[in-house]
C-alpha cells in the first residue's frame, strides 16, 4: 500500500494491514536481491514501514540515507535481518525498531523468488519490473499482459489480512510494474474476490511513460478489474486542475510522467469518486489527507 494512503489513514483511528509488492528487480533493492539472493527485495515494504513509523523525522532520514553505492540503509537492514533470521524475524524487527504501532501491520505478498514479464502488443516479451519500469523498447507499443515466472504463491498471512479487513484499499502506483504485481500472486486476487469488504482503487494521478500512455480513469480501472477477475465497488481519482507551470517544472525531474490522467463527466458517480487530490504546493502527488478523507467518508456511506 502507497505510502500516500498510509501517511494519512494513521492519523486517524484505523487498523491497518500493508500488503507490499516483493519483485522488484531495479535500482539498490533489485541489485541486492540478486546478490545476496534473498529472493525478493524490500523496497516497497522498507517504504510501508517508514510511512507507519512512530521515529521522530531525523531518525526516519537516518534510516533512508543512502551510501555510495545507491543501497539504503533501510535496504541493508532488511537484506541482513532475512539472510541471518528470516522474514518473521524482519517483521518482528521493523515493527519494534521502527516503533510502528500495534494496530499497524507491514505484510510481503509473498516470498517466492518470481520475475515480473509483459507481453507487449507486437509479441515481443519484456522480463523484469526495472525493464517495465524504465522500458528500453519501443515506448509506443502498448502492454497486452504481465504475468510472473515462475507462478508466485501469496504469503498467508496477507491473504488472511485480506479475508479479514473491513476495506480493501488498491493503489495507486506503477499499474503493471507495481500494483499488478499484487494481483498476479495465487491467492491474492481469490482472497479479494472472497472478502465482503468494499473494494477501493485509488486511480494514478499521472500517466508514465510506456505503461499508461494517453490512459483514462476508465482504462486504468479496467486493467484493475481484469487482473482481479471482479468489479471494483469504488474508483477515487483526481478531478483537481494542475498549472502548466507546475507540471513542467515537475516533469523536468520526471521525464517519464506525461500527463494528468483523464477522465469523463459521464462516468457513474456512484463507483467513480472524482475530487481534488492534489498538494495544494509542491510535487504533483497526492495530499495524503485529503486521500485518507476521502477513503474514510466512503467507509461512512456502507
Amino acid at each position: 500500500m502507497p505510502t500516500a494512503v498510509l501517511e494519512g489513514l494513521k492519523k486517524h483511528p484505523v487498523k491497518i494491514s500493508a500488503v507490499s509488492s516483493m519483485l522488484d528487480s531495479g535500482g539498490s533493492a533489485g541489485r541486492d536481491r540478486k546478490l545476496f539472493q534473498t529472493k525478493v527485495s524490500f523496497g516497497d515494504i522498507r517504504r510501508a514501514a517508514l510511512a507507519l513509523s512512530g521515529l521522530p523525522n531525523r531518525q526516519k532520514d537516518l534510516f533512508r540515507y543512502r551510501f555510495a553505492n545507491g543501497t539504503s540503509l533501510a535496504n541493508a537492514y532488511c537484506t541482513a535481518s532475512v539472510s541471518a533470521m528470516g522474514i518473521e524475524a524482519l517483521l518482528e524487527d521493523i515493527k519494534e525498531d521502527l516503533r510502528i504501532a500495534e494496530n499497524y501491520r507491514v505484510l510481503p505478498v509473498t516470498l517466492d523468488d518470481a520475475l515480473l514479464c509483459a507481453e507487449l502488443e507486437n509479441g515481443e516479451l519484456v522480463r523484469g519490473e526495472s525493464n517495465i519500469d524504465r522500458p528500453k523498447h519501443n515506448v509506443n507499443l502498448k502492454i497486452k499482459k504481465v504475468f510472473l515466472y515462475p507462478e508466485a504463491r501469496a504469503y498467508q498471512p496477507a491473504v488472511k489480512a485480506i479475508e479479514k479487513a473491513d476495506l480493501l484499499v488498491l493503489g495507486p502506483g506503477d499499474l503493471y510494474s507495481s500494483l499488478l504485481q499484487l494481483l498476479l500472486v495465487r491467492g491474492i486476487p481469490e482472497a479479494i474476490r472472497k472478502s465482503k469488504a468494499p473494494k477501493v482503487y485509488v486511480c494514478n494521478l499521472m500517466t508514465k511513460l510506456g505503461e499508461t500512455n494517453d490512459f483514462s480513469v476508465s482504462d486504468f480501472t479496467s486493467e484493475v478489474e481484469k487482473y482481479l477477475g471482479e468489479k471494483i465497488d469504488r474508483v477515487i481519482f483526481n478531478k483537481g486542475e494542475c498549472f502548466a507551470s507546475k507540471m513542467a517544472s515537475y516533469k523536468k525531474e520526471h521525464p517519464e510522467l506525461l500527463s494528468m490522467v483523464r477522465f469523463s463527466d459521464t462516468l457513474d458517480k456512484d463507483k467513480f469518486i472524482g475530487e481534488d487530490l492534489l498538494l495544494e504546493t509542491g510535487p504533483i502527488v497526492h495530499d495524503s489527507d485529503k486521500l485518507a478523507k476521502t477513503i474514510l467518508n466512503l467507509c461512512s456511506r456502507q
